[in-house]
């Protein structure tokens, strides 16, 4: 019973990570198409920009892929800002229930069978999600392209033609665990196609790979995310948003230690 609910608390606490990751690599939106490579320093503001939206709602699916097993959870997400995110978790039944709430650095997380809310210590930061490839870091440490590394184009030795290449370098005093990220993106448009991880040896730890553009809201974007760790081979996060809204009035009682206990 004790080690159910350690992983249920486990599944909870890395839920939002993937809204968090969107947020910290952002190049989930377009641009609008140009002949010319922009200025770089236009094009990081405009993708650190362009997918803040006031609120999100979003229902998603999460599958996390092992040599050994598969597992899929369905949850309903709220944002609002930067700071507030919300997450109930709707299937399987095993999990039906599960809530977790983030308010800039402080976690909670509800578990509906013992009926009591948690609070994430620091020491938890570092733990997956049942096997999954995130992390309650990959929350918390909330960044801006833009403010918190150094960038430049790069051309990569499997560059293609109709591609463009940003390296991105954490700056020394943001508290970013990578030691780079190559992204690459179509030059005709900015749709992004991938992310590669490096930790700060330059080894190669994690590539983000984007598919499968749809529009939600007003918004297009890729509507699925995989995330391949290079380091556990056969293991894969998949993350499918199924539909989304963007600056619809979201309740402040929505980001509420209260509400982690409703059912609805």
């Amino acid at each position: 019973m004790e080690k159910s609910q350690n992983g249920i608390q486990a599944a909870a606490r890395n839920l939002i990570i993937y809204f968090s990751l969107l947020s910290t690599f952002s190049f989930c939106m377009f641009a609008p198409a140009q002949e010319s490579t922009p200025d770089i320093e236009s094009l990081i503001t405009h993708i650190d920009q362009l997918y803040r939206s006031e609120t999100s709602h979003a229902d998603m699916e999460m599958q996390i892929v092992t040599p050994h097993w598969e597992r899929t959870l369905a949850m309903t997400v709220w944002s609002k800002g930067m700071d507030k995110t919300f997450i109930r978790i709707t299937a399987p039944k095993k999990e039906q229930g599960v809530a977790t709430l983030r308010i800039g650095n402080e976690m909670w997380n509800y578990l509906p069978k013992t009926n009591k809310t948690m609070k994430i210590p620091p020491s938890m930061m570092m733990g997956s999600w049942m096997g999954s490839d995130f992390t309650n870091d990959d929350l918390v440490r909330e960044s801006s392209m833009l403010e918190d590394y150094t960038y430049q184009f790069v051309t990569p030795e499997d560059a293609a033609e109709d591609h463009l290449y940003v390296e991105l370098v954490p700056k020394e005093d943001s508290p970013i665990v990578w030691g780079k990220i190559v992204a690459a993106m179509q030059s005709s448009d900015y749709t992004p196609v991938w992310q590669r991880f490096y930790d700060e040896k330059g080894n190669l730890m994690r590539v983000m790979n984007f598919k499968e553009i749809k529009t939600f809201g007003g918004k297009t974007l890729p509507s699925v995310v995989e995330i391949v760790p290079q380091n556990k081979e056969g293991h894969k996060t998949i993350v499918r948003w199924m539909n989304a809204t963007f600056d619809s009035d979201v309740d402040d009682k929505i980001f509420t230690r209260r509400n982690l206990q409703r059912r609805r």
